[in-house]
């Protein structure tokens, strides 16, 4: 079973890809955070493995993935080989330490943790990859994704692939705090004239916070996934002033109906 979030599509390839190399149910953390429900309960089948994969946001999981984790229960759990898998455009500081801290919470153990770099997507600072780079990275990421999928088969414990970068204690500490604290909000994201009214947004949105009425309206709940500026087909919402020049991008092998089911 593997656990899931995304925003772009990054991570949930990640998910499918190694689901279907092992055999795995996929899951959505933002499906199970919208539903309402007190607590997420799951039965395990004997020696089944868990894992999740989720972006790394500001050097750390996304606030929904650790929410999803302090209210998660699994039935039948008996030390199951878990691992868990961040994508991120570089480096991801100590994002699986804080994963192994939050599932400790949560009396889950964690096996194994990998990192995959993919193409960026965080544009309220700095810009999309160009073309060849984001290929390239695709093709990489495919590559290390085989290798974590056999490694997950054979369920190796250990950290591998996982590039913390500079100051790693520093970033996770101090920045993803603030980030948690101050960027989660919805006050500067707006549809300009481009607009048609399709709903792609509302549906591709992790918090289900988009309604539609003509132009989308955002409330106020946001885990800055960015899903509904990169899969706008007109490129009309906006974050501010300062993405309206800037690229966009999705996965390519993930399309919005995949998306639409969170």
């Amino acid at each position: 079973m593997i656990f899931w979030f995304s925003g772009t599509g990054n991570s949930l390839y990640i998910a499918k890809s190694i689901a279907e190399q092992n055999d795995l149910k996929l899951v959505s953390i933002a499906s199970a955070e919208n539903s309402g429900a007190e607590f997420f309960e799951y039965d395990l089948e004997d020696g089944e493995i868990i894992g999740f994969a989720f972006p790394v946001y500001a050097w750390a999981p996304p606030k929904m993935v650790l929410d999803f984790i302090h209210r998660l229960k699994l039935k039948n759990y008996n030390n199951n080989y878990t691992f868990c898998v961040a994508t991120c455009a570089g480096n991801v500081g100590n994002t699986v330490k804080v994963m192994e801290k939050a599932l400790n919470t949560a009396n889950i153990n964690l096996s194994a943790g990998f990192s995959v770099i993919m193409p960026n997507n965080y544009i309220v600072m700095g810009d999309v990859d160009s073309k060849d780079r984001e290929e390239k990275k695709l093709a990489e990421a495919e590559n290390i994704t085989k290798k974590i999928s056999e490694l997950v088969f054979a369920k190796k414990p250990g950290m591998y692939n996982v590039i913390k970068g500079p100051l790693p204690g520093l970033f996770t500490g101090l920045v993803t705090p603030m980030f948690n604290k101050y960027a989660l909000k919805t006050d500067s994201f707006y549809a300009n004239d481009k607009c048609n009214g399709c709903g792609i947004c509302e549906k591709v949105c992790t918090c289900k916070s988009i309604k539609v009425d003509k132009r989308p309206k955002w409330g106020k709940d946001c885990t800055q996934c960015l899903a509904c500026i990169h899969f706008c087909p007109t490129k009309a919402i906006q974050f501010g002033k300062g993405t309206e020049k800037k690229g966009r991008y999705t996965n390519p092998n993930i399309d919005v109906s995949e998306m639409s089911k969170m």
